[in-house]
């Protein structure tokens, strides 16, 4: 059987320009191999991590293992603020695939995943630092796409009815 071979380190710096040039070209397969390459042998390379994660969301509609993938890639990051905004992305790029993918049977877990982006959005908006108001541009955009299909709605909540046996 064939064996990976590792980069050097000299390369890392263009490697991780080309997983974003393999992300532009929508093929994040090559992009999410590219940065499992530079992760091994720099396993503390942040922005590696969120090429990958990046790369995985963009699997998302194709993959079904691709959103837990993405949302464990964040928990590794380093800080709290990029672990609720690179998670709240994962949340928000699985409602609209799921929601593309599948349209009105499924409004109320798109919704439910939206909210749980908004969340992670807000938690991000608080930690993050002077300036960077990328959490507040992801946040409107998934406002803005609750509020243009107004038929998704949270899941109704399930009563659970009165045993009269005894």
């Amino acid at each position: 059987m064939y064996e990976l071979k590792p980069i050097s380190d000299a390369s890392v710096a263009g490697a991780l320009a080309k997983a974003e040039r393999y992300r532009l070209l929508n093929e994040p397969n090559e992009a999410e191999s590219i940065c499992r390459d530079i992760l091994a042998v720099a396993p503390d390379n942040q922005q590696a991590w969120i090429s990958l994660i990046l790369a995985l969301t963009d699997q998302i509609p194709h993959d079904s293992g691709a959103f837990a993938n993405a949302i464990a890639t964040a928990a590794r990051l380093d800080t709290p603020y990029g672990r609720a905004y690179y998670a709240g992305l994962a949340w928000e790029r699985r409602a609209k695939a799921y929601y593309e993918g599948r349209g009105q049977g499924c409004r109320h877990y798109v919704y439910e995943w939206m909210a749980q982006a908004l969340r992670l959005f807000e938690e991000a908006e608080r930690l993050s630092a002077a300036g960077n108001d990328d959490a507040v541009l992801r946040w409107n955009t998934c406002v803005r796409f609750l509020k243009k299909h107004k038929e998704l709605a949270p899941g109704e909540a399930e009563v659970a009815a009165p045993i009269l046996s005894e």
